[in-house]
């Protein structure tokens, strides 16, 4: 873990997040545990933005959700503005939501259908006594122009939307409270292709105006490429890589970011007929049960003994680009 920096705005050290299982109606025990995330070390600093990648079911969203403390860690401390979130409980905690904020994956489910935009966008103004009435009419309505929307669909409600313009509202509610720090769960990958370059450019667009800080998680590595400075690489509950993106994208060290790069095609016929194609044999391990030492090593082309007893290290090869490898 590298040392506090006066540029770091979010310090994660040592984070945990186990789901139990349990078994009986009447009396039920806990049988085993869910390792959705399992100890992840990393910062983010002040207006960046750090990508997380991975498969599906490794713990990224797990991850963003915990950092914000909608799921309160098993184990582990979160760092933001220098206050441990895991220790706040209540109205301190409720007051230091306001600096951070969240735009989920599916623009369809996380929009009350109930609710018009201007209620959806104005809650968090009402919740953080920021604005009431007009002032706060006008104020969602200054949203809705932000983020590209007309601003008299106030009064509209979310089936009336596209799915692009239902994200739009997504991301004017999380603005709404002014945060420094935004965690974007995969906001782009229920939308159409022509549409996600839209939404891409819009958070690049708001992130230099607010001056904002972001977590953006997604699972397309080509988009990570675009909008983020570092990128830590999850596989099973752990972070394997962390780097800034061009170092990634050149050098990539851990046989699994390798594997993922190759995935990713490149619009050169003649460059992708060279380059060679990483095949992973087998599927991702269960988070229940997960491999003992390092958890890549059983679909690992580089495999040692050494990998099926001991955790690899997490550290830094130099030049800010960490890695858990055995074979690094």
């Amino acid at each position: 873990m590298t040392n506090t920096q006066d540029g770091a705005l979010l310090q994660v050290k040592g984070l945990k997040k186990y789901f139990p299982i349990t078994q009986g109606i009447i009396i039920q025990r806990k049988v085993a545990d869910v390792k959705a995330v399992d100890g992840l070390s990393f910062e983010i600093k002040r207006g960046e933005t750090l990508g997380l990648v991975g498969e599906s079911g490794c713990g990224k969203s797990t991850t963003g959700r915990t950092i914000l403390q909608l799921y309160r860690p098993t184990a582990g401390e979160v760092y933001f503005k220098g206050q441990d979130l895991t220790k706040m409980q209540g109205e301190e905690l409720r007051r230091m939501r306001r600096h951070m904020q969240m735009i989920f994956q599916d623009p369809y489910a996380s929009l009350n259908p109930r609710m018009t935009v201007g209620d959806i966008i104005g809650e968090p103004l009402e919740v953080h006594n920021i604005a009431k009435g007009q002032e706060k009419k006008e104020r969602v309505q200054e949203l809705l122009q932000i983020v590209g929307l007309n601003p008299y669909f106030i009064n509209r409600y979310p089936h009336e939307f596209s799915g692009g313009q239902r994200q739009r509202i997504g991301v004017a509610r999380s603005l709404a409270v002014q945060p420094d720090f935004i965690v974007c769960d995969e906001p782009i990958s229920a939308l159409d292709v022509s549409i996600q370059a839209q939404i891409i450019n819009l958070l690049e667009e708001l992130q230099e105006k607010f001056h904002l800080t972001y977590l953006f998680i997604a699972h397309d590595l080509s988009v990570v490429r675009h909008i983020s400075d570092r990128v830590a690489v999850m596989y099973l509950g752990k972070i394997v890589e962390l780097t800034d993106r061009n170092s990634l994208y050149k050098s990539p060290l851990h046989p699994y970011t390798k594997a993922l790069l190759s995935a990713v095609p490149i619009p050169d016929p003649v460059v992708e007929e060279k380059r060679e194609r990483i095949i992973l044999v087998g599927d991702v391990p269960s988070p229940v049960n997960p491999p003992s030492g390092c958890h890549f090593h059983t679909r690992c082309p580089l495999v040692m003994d050494i990998c099926k007893r001991e955790d690899p290290e997490w550290r830094d090869v130099g030049g800010e680009h960490w890695v858990a490898c055995h074979a690094v």
